[in-house]
Formats: structure tokens, C-alpha cells, sequence
């Protein structure tokens, strides 16, 4: 028989359509033997060696995100494109069956996660160089998706903060053309958050192509934004390889475009 008390504790740990590491439960105070009934007699049920969900549960892509933020000492967000698209500014979904989400923190990503049949396929983008740690801890910048009733939320970039993370990948993980689609729907974003950001980002190429791609579609917003106060590096940037130089933000950027 299990505990009562253990098992009411496991449900306040584990709600419906979360997933956790055995380990990790057992650092919240249950005991192994108790897991161990718990996994005999199929109230946890395996996703993979040492990873768990509660027997009725559904496997969605937020609750295992949502169940990684809550694990983890390490602040992980979910970012960029799969960030825009959660506010509805994806020029299109993701294609196939899989969706593809885009997640940020300065650790990789627990080796669990490749290993259980996850609903979407998982990419992680290290922030090192991106953000700096203390902007990675600061909820201003981001927002939250209460992906189901009385559950934790899900913790997702801004669109400001999303599009910056967006350009660092470009044109290696998004192109070049996809980016242009997806900036010229960001009328309204916040010049007193863009102006935090572009201070404390740390990828000189985003930024640059951040200007570069805002001036191509004149964005109000653009004109309260001071340029000469970011870091911007110096030098010309080969961004497109065998594009054409762009004068202003010395970037080189496809011809066609």
C-alpha cells in the first residue's frame, strides 16, 4: 500500500500532465521505497530510465518545459521563434508533426530530454553569449503561458527580448528572408525594453541586423531607440556569405535583398 501521506505529497509534487526525475523527488523528501511501490504498482508510469508522469497524465511539450523550469537551478526559458509564435507573431508554424521548441539557458539541456518520446523536438540555444546572468533571471522580460488551470505557467521571452534571440541564429538556424517576415510584424513593441536589451545583449550580430532589418520597415519605434549607446563592435560582419555589404551596419546581407 502506498503512504497516504507520501502519495498526497507526490500529487502537490507531480500534478497531472507534469513529469519528473526520480532523483529529483527524492530530493523534495519521498523516499525510494516509496517511489519504488509508486513505479510497481503503475501510479508512476516511465517515460525513460528515471524519468516519470502519473498514470492518466498527458504528455504535452509545455508541461515538460514547465516541469523543467520547476527542476532546474538554472533559469531556462523558452525563446526566439517558438516564443513569438506563443504571442501569435510566427510568420508560420513550425512544419511537421514535431513542432520544433527553441529553449535558452547558460546549461545544456538534461540528457533525459532526448530520451523520452516527447511531443516536440528540442533545441537549445546556450545564452552565454547572449544574455548576461542576472537579465536571465529578470522577469520583466518575460512572459507567461498558463498552459492549464493550477498548474506552474510557462515562462517565455518577450517579443522584444524573442526577436534578438532569433537574430543570433540567423541565417544558420532561420533564414535570413524568415526573419525579415517576422520583424515586419513587431509594430508595437516596448522602445523602453528594446533600449534595456540591445544594452545588456552581448551578440553583436544580432544587434546589428536587429537595426538593419527595423530600418527596412520603418518601425515607429525605431526612432526612439539610440543606436550609438550599444555596444556594436567594430569592423565589417560576414553575416551572408556571398552577399552584398550594407553600409550603415556594415553587415554583409543577400543580395536580393
Amino acid at each position: 500500500m502506498l503512504n497516504t501521506e507520501a502519495r498526497e505529497q507526490l500529487q502537490k509534487l507531480l500534478p497531472l500532465d507534469m513529469v519528473a526525475t526520480k532523483s529529483w523527488l527524492e530530493a523534495q523528501g519521498l523516499n525510494l521505497h516509496f517511489l519504488d511501490n509508486a513505479i510497481r504498482n503503475q501510479t508512476l508510469v516511465p517515460l525513460a530510465a528515471g524519468v516519470y508522469i502519473r498514470q492518466e497524465a498527458r504528455l504535452s511539450w509545455k508541461g515538460i518545459v514547465a516541469s523543467l523550469q520547476c527542476m532546474t537551478h538554472t533559469p531556462i526559458h523558452v525563446g526566439g521563434l517558438t516564443a513569438l509564435e506563443l504571442e501569435g507573431l510566427g510568420h508560420y508554424l513550425s512544419k511537421g508533426n514535431k513542432p520544433k521548441v527553441h529553449l535558452y539557458s547558460a546549461e545544456m539541456l538534461p540528457r533525459w530530454l532526448a530520451r523520452i518520446d516527447a511531443p516536440a523536438q528540442f533545441e537549445w540555444h546556450g545564452t552565454r553569449r547572449l544574455w548576461a546572468e542576472t537579465l536571465m533571471q529578470d522577469n520583466q522580460y518575460l512572459r507567461q503561458d498558463s498552459w492549464q488551470a493550477s498548474l506552474p505557467s510557462l515562462h517565455y521571452s518577450c517579443p522584444e527580448k524573442a526577436i534578438l534571440e532569433l537574430l543570433a541564429i540567423v541565417p544558420n538556424t532561420i533564414s535570413f528572408e524568415h526573419a525579415d517576415q517576422l520583424m515586419q510584424g513587431l509594430h508595437n513593441l516596448s522602445p523602453r525594453k528594446l533600449n534595456a536589451l540591445l544594452k545588456a545583449c552581448s551578440n553583436i550580430k544580432a544587434k546589428r541586423l536587429f537595426f538593419w532589418l527595423a530600418g527596412r520597415h520603418k518601425h515607429a519605434w525605431l526612432k526612439h531607440l539610440t543606436p550609438e549607446k550599444y555596444t556594436l563592435g567594430s569592423g565589417k560582419r560576414l553575416i551572408a556569405k556571398g552577399g552584398k555589404l550594407e553600409p550603415t551596419w556594415q553587415i554583409t546581407v543577400p543580395k536580393d535583398m
